[in-house]
């Protein structure tokens, strides 16, 4: 809901050619607790005054030398972004106020005031600005969220259509310091790593019996941020048996082609 001090602090533009009707209106606002008020008596000024403050509401006089109130609204519509025109016109014309509301006007009030009936109307219109202001803003998170939702959803569908066409026993990701941040099935023992070292374990060291060399390409391979595709290595265990591993791996960027990680997949592969 929109509350008394959200109105109170809305901005109001007052557009007269009479300066008495101006002091009024304005004294009637600053009475009222309004607290951004702008006017001005050269309507020639209106469209760069909005243009340049977004005002919430105008008070507009229609009858006024060298451009009338008709013609103060036409140009509104060719130079505003936002398609709801708050504006409140003020005639001594009955036959006037069809034609401005069927030119957007949002309402109107006669001359002379009745200032108890120009608080209300002006206050009514308001909330109505402020609650149409707060419904384009959440419709605009909600789209933010929408597009965001759906950048999470097409790189988890990459990233799933990437690994069920590799067909993996085993999944690992690091980030951009190449810390393991995701781990499915043996990748850190595959790696010659201990598993403690997801615990920041500074004394961790290579597990026994990996092929030194080609551990070292795989590592080297990852640290250059290649690629790679079905890198074949093994280790011996203590029995004396071979256990051969195939694995592939690509780096990972964001959408501002920045570096921010690397993942992998392997498998056992198994002698026949």
């Amino acid at each position: 809901m929109i509350s008394d001090s959200d109105v109170l602090g809305a901005s109001i533009l007052i557009v007269d050619d009479q300066e008495t009707n101006v002091i009024l209106l304005q004294q009637l606002l600053a009475d009222a607790g309004y607290t951004h008020v702008d006017s001005t008596m050269d309507p020639l000024t209106v469209c760069a005054m909005h243009r340049k403050n977004a005002y919430d509401l105008i008070l507009l006089d229609l009858q006024m030398p060298g451009m009338d109130g008709f013609q103060v609204m036409e140009a509104l519509k060719t130079n505003q972004t936002d398609p709801y025109l708050s504006v409140l016109v003020i005639t001594a014309q009955p036959a006037h106020k069809l034609r401005a509301l069927q030119m957007g006007a949002k309402d109107f009030v006669s001359k002379p005031f009745d200032l108890l009936e120009v608080k209300t109307r002006i206050h009514n219109l308001l909330e109505v600005r402020l609650l149409y202001k707060k419904l384009a803003n959440h419709n605009q998170e909600l789209e933010r969220l929408v597009q965001d939702r759906t950048a999470e959803l097409r790189e988890s569908e990459a990233r799933y259509r990437s690994l069920t066409e590799l067909a993996s026993d085993w999944y690992w990701e690091q980030d951009d310091k190449g810390n393991f941040t995701k781990v499915s099935g043996p990748v850190l023992e595959m790696l010659g790593i201990r598993v403690n070292a997801l615990v920041n374990d500074a004394h961790s060291v290579p597990m026994q019996g990996w092929n030194e060399a080609e551990r070292q390409l795989l590592q080297s391979t990852i640290a250059a941020r290649k690629p790679f595709l079905d890198f074949m290595f093994s280790r011996v265990n203590r029995d004396g048996s071979v256990q051969k591993f195939c694995v592939s791996g690509e780096p990972m960027f964001d959408q501002f082609r920045r570096f921010v990680g690397y993942r992998g997949i392997g498998n056992e592969v198994i002698s026949h």
